[in-house]
């Protein structure tokens, strides 16, 4: 009997220890936490994961450290809540700064409780997740600090392209901490109560004399439209929590895994004659690739990335025929369509994300050209352009390309022509595929018999129309095999799925023993 009532004693203490060390830094800073318009690490959880089904691993974990007196101090969970769960009912590992513990300051055991996950996720097949809302290293843990991060790092290399890893930064992220969701595949943000810097304001003040918020100098829309550095903004952080499963569904659990078929699917055999008149026969008029994109894919859904970055060419996920797909297209409403320094490496690093997790890549391509300019070329245009060509000639997953108008000189290549790679090529009957355009070709070509002419702007209005009779068509290229087949706009989406369906056991032989390709970085 006496036995029985110890282990009763035993079990009420152990359940004593959980229920604190699940209070993390008690309800006052809980409160805060709420103020400041921010879940708890365990509230956003609860919110990610299926109900009932994440288990916590480390919960009783405790910081090692001796030093200015924080021996003395509890860190309950030190500061950050891991474990697995279901996500829609798949598996996903999950690691979740509190910052109601000491600010969610990432000390040595604190790393090891997300690089123990890390290393699960890995061996299990599974993404990783990581909700991150961290005041930065653990300064009192000195260098076990920045020995924790480094672990990190070294992780999120190891787990590249082998299983999704998915950063949410929902509250303050700084330092050396960037890094690690820099390394990953996707970064979600909150507007208003999320940043992300190397150094923060007070000490970019000191430096270089200029006075900014943290969020001027690393908010939600900073990051979104400027930087490039984040992928999807949300409202709020329930919103955010909403989209990353969005996005889950896209995905595949790990790189040896096709991307999960939606059970619901739209009709195959739909046409719609609504993009007959979306996408003006008028090269110089513009449209909104969105439009195109809602009327082709699965009940117009359509997941994208990098929204408010390098906006003249769109980039996301959808659905054709219940299977995933990654889209790249031009979008002649920016710059008309032109590929800068930001839409190409938005574009490249988006490719070859497809490529490493088996998802095919369908490009939509209306594009005049490289901007030109003292500015893109002192950026390095040649280069980040580079990136593109690498990117789609390395891919290995089956390539669809649909010409819609304009396809000029490198840019028409770097959109995945058939030289690239591209398994099927499509051309819809106003498409013009050329080293460039008409009216620039004939300023070169006939430069003297313009000048030299009694009427050169008849003479010029001539060889232009010549030209584009001429060349401003898709039937020299299909003649030549460049393009498969001139399709009408209506028919889009029935001859992708074809083209899906067909190239849907594609494999490619290994080329020559190489550790890695050496992309233009």
């Amino acid at each position: 009997m006496s036995s029985e009532i110890d282990v009763k004693e035993i079990t009420q203490r152990l359940r004593e220890r959980e229920e604190k060390a699940r209070l993390g830094g008690g309800k006052e800073r809980i409160d805060q936490q709420h103020a400041a318009g921010k879940l708890t690490a365990r509230e956003r959880i609860e919110r990610l994961c299926d109900a009932g089904t994440f288990v916590e691993l480390g919960l009783l974990a405790r910081h090692r450290c001796t030093d200015f007196e924080m021996d003395k101090r509890e860190l309950p969970a030190d500061g950050v809540v891991t474990g697995y769960g279901l996500v829609d009912g798949r598996l996903v590992f999950v690691f979740s700064q509190d910052f109601t513990v000491m600010g969610g300051s990432v000390g040595r055991v604190h790393a090891e409780k997300i690089c123990k996950i890390m290393d699960m996720a890995l061996e299990a097949g599974a993404p990783v997740i990581g909700l991150n809302d961290s005041a930065g290293a653990r300064i009192q843990e000195g260098v076990d600090a920045l020995s924790g991060y480094g672990n990190i790092f070294f992780r999120n290399v190891k787990a590249s392209g082998i299983v999704p890893q998915i950063s949410a930064i929902m509250g303050p992220c700084a330092g050396g901490a960037v890094y690690s969701p820099a390394l990953t595949d996707f970064i979600f943000m909150v507007k208003g109560t999320s940043q992300m810097f190397i150094t923060g304001p007070d000490v970019t003040r000191i430096v270089t004399g200029q006075s900014i918020t943290m969020q001027e100098l690393g908010g939600a829309l900073v990051h979104s439209d400027v930087s490039g550095v984040a992928d999807v903004v949300a409202e709020n952080d329930e919103d955010c929590l909403q989209k990353i499963k969005a996005l889950l569904q896209y995905l595949p659990s790990n790189s040896s895994e096709q991307p999960p078929v939606a059970s619901k699917k739209d009709d195959a055999s739909r046409e719609d004659e609504a993009l007959t008149n979306m996408i003006p026969t008028n090269p110089r008029k513009v449209y909104d690739m969105h439009n195109v994109v809602a009327h082709v894919f699965d009940y117009g859904e359509f997941f994208e990335i990098k929204a408010g970055f390098g906006r003249s060419v769109l980039t996301g996920f959808a659905r054709l025929d219940g299977s995933t797909v990654g889209i790249v297209a031009s979008q002649t409403r920016f710059l008309a369509g032109v590929l800068d320094i930001n839409s190409s490496d938005k574009a490249a690093k988006f490719v070859r994300f497809c490529d490493s997790f088996n998802i095919p890549i369908i490009t939509f391509v209306d594009v005049p050209g490289f901007m030109p300019g003292l500015q893109q070329e002192h950026g390095g245009i040649i280069r980040h352009g580079a990136k593109m060509l690498f990117a789609y000639a390395e891919a290995t997953v089956p390539k669809i390309t649909v010409i819609m108008r304009k396809a000029y000189g490198g840019a028409y290549l770097a959109m995945c022509s058939k030289d690239l790679g591209a398994d099927i090529v499509y051309a819809l009957p106003t498409a013009e595929i050329a080293v460039m355009g008409p009216e620039s070709a004939v300023d070169i070509i006939y430069r003297r018999e313009i000048s030299s002419a009694s009427d050169p702007e008849n003479v010029r209005r001539q060889r232009i129309e010549e030209y584009r009779e001429k060349f401003a068509n898709p039937y020299q290229a299909a003649a030549r095999g460049y393009v498969d087949l001139v399709i009408s706009p209506q028919e889009i989406r029935p001859r992708l799925i074809s083209a899906l369906r067909a190239l849907s056991k594609k494999k490619v032989p290994a080329s020559a023993p190489r550790k890695h390709g050496n992309i233009p970085l």
